[in-house]
């Protein structure tokens, strides 16, 4: 009867704290689709075409579009043929941002698209399989009256995708070419209030530099960044959840220590999971605030992918410690086929990163896709990495498979046991089916968002309300991985309740040739703990 009590109060426990949580979880969709704003901006820039006939280029002021000291600027290209002016001698220059705008750091970041115009001329065709040159260079300023100073200078080469819907006639001159967006420049930081970017398209017909790109008639480049609402909302989360995460898990490991036992390998998983929510929590992004951290985007990555990496990980060691076979598990080298995938795949999207935004450090126009080398190295990663990730899901489903049937036959032995014994093991099982349950609805639910953000135009208006959908997307998964982690270290604690006799094997009602070995997530502090294994079969002969 009082392990029946006991079994009963612990059920009611996990329904109240899966209330909780849920409740947690509303209002983390609610805080990003009602209070912060769209995650990111884009800006519209087209740039002005400066007169730049001095000899040494480089070495000349900057190029303003507008403002105190505004260059010479072309209306089109048939100016510049009727005044002799080479391209050579063209700049094209984006202030950034707009007039009357500063930039901030609560932007976070800078990602920079670029659009040609490029119109068809008979005797000016654009090449199949063109690549256009860029000699870009990057300034910046905190005052209107303070002088730009270079961030940085690169020669870039892109490759031109451009399709053209008419006949290439002389009734169809003018018309322009439909060309894919390029990638042009991405900042992790956004420390200075005013940027400028001074485009040159050097032409060299000897060296083949800027020949057979059509006629460009503009440059368009698209500016995305982050909002500052967003920003804030963003790190208030990251600083409340930062402390919640870092309690639990210090009560959790100190469970842990006060068994006489060591920590069994699930255990040591939970805990490796929770210092990995952790890492991703800690506000760190508070300090780009006052430091010029170009690398927080890079860190950022980094973080995420372990917090993946250990969450893959302790899925398939949860399902290996509940597989009631013969086999002992607890052992890390019992799962490098499950986890060599994870591992391996991690390795590729990480020097996949690193040749893209490591490169970026130095060179932000850098783009590991502008070339057929960089393009090939990069599939390569990826498509490892997803090899990798189908591997990995095929053992996951495997083992999720093998684990149910495996308690729907050692289901029949509960009807031997003792009414309290069997109610505590049902409530075991219980346990197991539902964070199961729990892992795939949030699995299904970061899709489902996902999908959602996507396809939809970023809000949806309910009369005066308008929620941002995206916005509710990353708060709300965000914080769902924070409660799951949070869940699964209160749920897995190991208690210092005992249920006595109970424990002997006589209550089991099985023979003395096969032993049916149970361990709990309310077990006596010097046994074992959790449902890292909830039955374990052993046969003695």
């Amino acid at each position: 009867m009082a392990g029946a009590i006991i079994e009963n109060m612990s059920t009611k426990k996990l329904c109240i704290v899966g209330g909780i949580l849920l409740v947690f979880q509303v209002i983390a969709f609610l805080v990003g689709g009602l209070i912060a704003p769209s995650p990111t901006t884009a800006v519209l820039y087209t740039s002005a075409k400066c007169i730049d006939m001095r000899r040494n280029h480089h070495k000349a002021k900057w190029l303003m579009p507008w403002g105190d000291k505004p260059c010479e600027k072309l209306k089109d290209f048939e100016e510049a043929v009727s005044r002799q002016i080479e391209a050579n001698d063209i700049v094209f220059s984006v202030h950034v941002p707009l007039p009357h705008k500063e930039m901030s750091p609560w932007f976070q970041f800078m990602l920079f698209i670029m659009q040609l115009d490029i119109a068809f001329k008979m005797d000016n065709d654009l090449k199949e399989n063109a690549e256009i040159t860029l000699d870009v260079s990057l300034a910046y300023r905190d005052d209107v009256l303070d002088e730009w100073q270079e961030m940085t200078h690169a020669i870039e080469i892109r490759k031109l995708k451009c399709t053209f819907g008419s006949p290439k006639t002389l009734e169809s001159e003018g018309r322009h070419y439909d060309c894919d967006f390029l990638p042009f420049m991405e900042i992790g930081s956004v420390a200075h209030k005013y940027y400028l970017i001074n485009i040159r398209l050097p032409v060299n017909e000897r060296k083949g530099i800027n020949v057979g790109i059509g006629e460009i008639k503009d440059i368009r480049l698209v500016g995305i960044h982050q909002n500052g609402g967003f920003t804030k909302v963003w790190f208030a989360m990251k600083t409340f959840l930062t402390p919640s995460i870092l309690i639990i898990m210090i009560w959790y490991w100190r469970r842990i220590t006060l068994m006489t036992r060591p920590p069994v390998l699930l255990e040591k998983v939970i805990f490796a999971l929770g210092i990995s929510m952790t890492f991703i929590n800690i506000p760190v992004e508070w300090f780009s605030i006052g430091f010029d951290w170009t690398w927080m985007l890079l860190f950022g990555d980094i973080r995420q992918g372990i917090f993946y990496a250990m969450l893959l990980s302790f899925w398939i060691i949860f399902c290996g410690e509940h597989m009631m076979d013969q086999n002992e598990r607890n052992r890390l080298s019992g799962y490098w086929k499950q986890v060599g995938p994870i591992a391996v795949g991690s390795f590729c999207l990480f020097i996949f990163d690193m040749c893209e935004r490591g490169v970026q450090l130095k060179n932000p126009f850098y783009s590991i896709w502008t070339t057929e080398v960089g393009t090939e190295l990069a599939m390569a990663f990826i498509i490892v990495a997803g090899i990798c990730l189908c591997l990995y899901f095929l053992f996951l489903c495997f083992m999720v498979f093998q684990v149910f049937r495996n308690i729907s036959g050692k289901q029949s032995s509960l009807p031997a046991m003792s009414k309290a014994r069997r109610l505590h093991y049902e409530g075991l099982i219980f346990r197991f089916k539902f964070l199961m349950l729990i892992t795939l609805a949030c699995a299904a639910m970061t899709v489902i968002f996902f999908i959602v953000s996507q396809v939809t135009e970023g809000h949806w208006k309910w009369g005066d309300v308008t929620i941002q959908v995206n916005s509710a997307f990353f708060t709300g998964i965000y914080g769902m991985w924070n409660l799951y982690v949070f869940a699964l270290m209160f749920l897995y604690a190991p208690s210092h309740k005992n249920y006595g006799d109970d424990q002997s094997n006589g209550d089991l009602g099985v023979n003395s040739g096969e032993e049916l070995q149970l361990t709990t997530t309310i077990t006596h502090v010097d046994g074992p703990t959790e449902v890292y294994k909830l039955a374990r079969k052993e046969a003695q002969e």
